[in-house]
Order: C-alpha cells, then sequence, then structure tokens
C-alpha cells in the first residue's frame, strides 16, 4: 500500500490505500550506499602512471629521493606504494559498510523465512468478518445493476461481510463534493436487496500535507471539523459506515486520534461503523524512527499508537502490503509477524483485517511475485494461530476489485474461506 489513498480521480478507479489509494488500506523507501575512487590522494599526488612531479634532490648525506618519502625507519618509500596502502584502507572501509548493511538484511529476511514455515492451525479461516475495497465506478455511473448481480455472485458465499466503496476524495479542506457520488443511494440500495447483511461504507482519503507542501492538515481545527461534516453528509445518504483513508499518516499524530473521537461520536449515535486504513507496525521498535531519518517517510506506526488507533474505531484494516520483501517466502513470514503484531494491539472488541494484495504491480516496494494472496493468506494463518487463534473478530480485507484477477479470488476462496 504505499498508495496515494487521496489519488484524484476523473475518470478512472481510485487511489489505493497504502499508497495510496495510504492509500494503504499506505500511501508509498530505501537507501544506497556506495563508494567512490579518485585519482588524486589527499595530497594531490597523481595515481601510477601520472606524471610524478620534481626527480628529488640530494639529502645532506647524498642519497637522492625520487617521489618518495622517508618511512619511519629512514627508508624511502615510494608514492606509488603510498597510494596503494591508501587505496587498501579504502577497500576495507567500503567492506565493512557494505558488511554493516547487508548482515542486518540477510538475518532480518532468514528471521521472516522462518516465520513463514509451519502449519497454521485447524479453524484459522474466514470469520465471516471480511471486507474488499471497491473503486470509484461504483458510484459515479459506470457500474450498472449488471454489475452489481455479478458482483453478488462472486461474494456471497464468502467471508464478505463489508464494502469499502470509494467516495471521495476529500478535499484538502476537508470537504466533500456531492457531485463525486451521484449513483451512491442506488448502490447501497441495491447491495441491501441482493446482500442482506453486507455493508456499505463510505471510503474517504486524502493526502496529508506531511512529507510535501500540498495536502490535508489535520493540526487545522477548521480542516478537521469539515472532515467530520463530510462523514455526516455520507451517512445521510445511506451509508452503513465511514472508512478513512488519510495517508502519510505519521506516528504518534495527536490530531488524527482526537478526529477519530470527533468522528465516533457522529458514528455511534446511528449504529454506523467507523473504520480506518491503518499502517503497518515497526517490524522492531522505534523502527520508523530511523527509517524517517533515513528516508524522510516513516512508513510505520509503533504498535502502541497502533493500539491507540484501533480502541478508537470499529474496525482497522491493515495495508499490509507494499513491503518491499523481495520472495513470497518473506512476504508471508512479515505478514505472519504484521498479523501477531496486530493481533496483540487491537482489542477483541475492535475487528482487525489484514490487507489482501488484489492488485499486481512491479516497482520498488512491491513485487508482483513477492505479495502474493496465497502467501499473505498462508501468513495472516499462520500470524493468527501463533497469537490468537481463537480471536473472533478478525479477517482479511481485499484490495481492490478492479485490479484482481480470477486467480486472487480462487486463493482466497481456498486459502481462507475454505
Amino acid at each position: 500500500m504505499e498508495r496515494t489513498s487521496g489519488t484524484r480521480e476523473t475518470g478512472g478507479e481510485p487511489g489505493e490505500p497504502g499508497r495510496r489509494r495510504g492509500s494503504g488500506p499506505d500511501t508509498g523507501r530505501a537507501g544506497e550506499a556506495g563508494g567512490s575512487g579518485g585519482g588524486r590522494d589527499a595530497e594531490g599526488a597523481e595515481g601510477p602512471g601520472g606524471p610524478r612531479g620534481d626527480a628529488g634532490t640530494a639529502d645532506s648525506g647524498g642519497t637522492a629521493e625520487a617521489g618518495g618519502n622517508e618511512d619511519s625507519g629512514g627508508v624511502a618509500v615510494p608514492e606509488g606504494r603510498r597510494a596503494s596502502r591508501r587505496l587498501r584502507w579504502v577497500r576495507r572501509g567500503v567492506l565493512a559498510v557494505v558488511l554493516a548493511v547487508l548482515l542486518p538484511l540477510i538475518a532480518a529476511e532468514t528471521a521472516l523465512r522462518v516465520a513463514y514455515a509451519g502449519d497454521p492451525a485447524e479453524g484459522t479461516s474466514t470469520r465471516n468478518r471480511d471486507a474488499i475495497w471497491l473503486g470509484h465506478a461504483w458510484v459515479d455511473g459506470r457500474k450498472d445493476d449488471a454489475d452489481l448481480a455479478a458482483f453478488a455472485r462472486r461474494v456471497r458465499e464468502t467471508g464478505i461481510r463489508d464494502l469499502y466503496v470509494h467516495t471521495g476524495p476529500l478535499e484538502h479542506d476537508g470537504t466533500l463534493p456531492k457531485a463525486l457520488y451521484p449513483r451512491a443511494r442506488r448502490l447501497i440500495e441495491g447491495v441491501h436487496r441482493t446482500l442482506p447483511g453486507v455493508r456499505v461504507q463510505a471510503f474517504l482519503g486524502d493526502v496529508l500535507a506531511t512529507e510535501s507542501p500540498d495536502g490535508m492538515r489535520l493540526e487545522r481545527p477548521a480542516t478537521r471539523a469539515a472532515v467530520v461534516r463530510s462523514a455526516r453528509q455520507v451517512l445521510d445518504v445511506g451509508y452503513d459506515g465511514v472508512h478513512l483513508d488519510l495517508e502519510p499518516l505519521h506516528s504518534g499524530d495527536r490530531h488524527y486520534l482526537g478526529l477519530l473521537d470527533d468522528l465516533r461520536r457522529v458514528t455511534r449515535p446511528r449504529n454506523a461503523q467507523l473504520s480506518v486504513a491503518a499502517h503497518q507496525i515497526d517490524p522492531l521498535p522505534g523502527f520508523h524512527s530511523f527509517w524517517g531519518t533515513v528516508t524522510g517517510h516513516p512508513k510505520w506506526w509503533s504498535q502502541e499508537y497502533f493500539g491507540q488507533v484501533a480502541r478508537r474505531v470499529d474496525q482497522i484494516a491493515v495495508m499490509s502490503y507494499d513491503t518491499m520483501q523481495p520472495l513470497q517466502s518473506t512476504y508471508g513470514g512479515y505478514v505472519a509477524r504484521q498479523t501477531a503484531l496486530a493481533l496483540e494491539a487491537t482489542p477483541p472488541t475492535t475487528d482487525l483485517l489484514m490487507g489482501l494484495p488484489f492488485f499486481h504491480e512491479n516497482r520498488f516496494g512491491h513485487w508482483a511475485h513477492a505479495e502474493t494472496v496465497p502467501a499473505a493468506v498462508r501468513g495472516v494463518r499462520l500470524g493468527l494461530s501463533r497469537t490468537d487463534a481463537g480471536r473472533a473478530r478478525f479477517g482479511v480485507a481485499l484490495y481492490v476489485d478492479f485490479a484482481a484477477t480470477e486467480a486472487d479470488w480462487r486463493a482466497y476462496r481456498e486459502g481462507w474461506v475454505r
């Protein structure tokens, strides 16, 4: 995910959570280290094969110098040998830096591969609390009744209970133009008629001005108040809840917590759902601070902050994709670890959903050959098995309908719905 949640659409599908759909349900990485070599040494002498300057003069004892210096024993050291020594030290320094980077990385990837081993516990399958992110075409008129009928046939025998329908994006000031969703009421009524018990939530997102000058500024009270009004606006249309995806959202943002408190005061009296797309949790304590210092994009949340968010909402969906993992095994191990961390932080009264990558892209941060639905499902089941196999309020969230393949749907049904 990470995708840019606030992607502005004029005719295409919405941005994604985590990319930003942040998004990602994040939106979305790694620095390079390299050495450099030069022709001149620190004193300005050129390397072998270049001019050597004066041939030298006789010293008081009549010994001639040929472009070298005396060592501590009074023996002349040729300039070429001095350059060779420097080159050896440079090589050793570069090797030390490379090892300092590679060894922890190899250890971390090995640990993820180990986390992917073993067999999931029996019963770690759908609890009929799954969700799927749907594109904007469902509310702007591009999808019709025939599309809804086909979608209903696909999901009727699965565990999907919630639809996060892209209804925004929000404006940077928090407002939501009504012209963006002219067919929303028709969709809601159609879903309630063809899929009884399935809830339709308004997916509202935007890019935050946390890493660039442009975007929504949650520190402004007027902006937060406008987001709350937008939530009331979509609930008045008939939506069963509000799904919020604001990215990139940095760990510890107190203004976001305040916004969730304000939104909860709107949704709870209406018996409506309040759900959010959440960033991944620090794979190591404090890792978001390190990564933010190195890249300017902290990406992860602390486990403590994740828990603070989870306690304020009815559902929290982790954007567990866009992980930079190169292999299915390490990606699956990463998802297993994220599932465990999220279970530890989420109260049993909140629905926890782990994101499945129903999209296929190849770019830095996401490789389609590694981030697959089978690997994600297995990782989710392993994390659930090891942490809280009996957790009732748990599920998966599929991102995203318009990019999904038949293989993705089959892997979800066979691996999770079972």
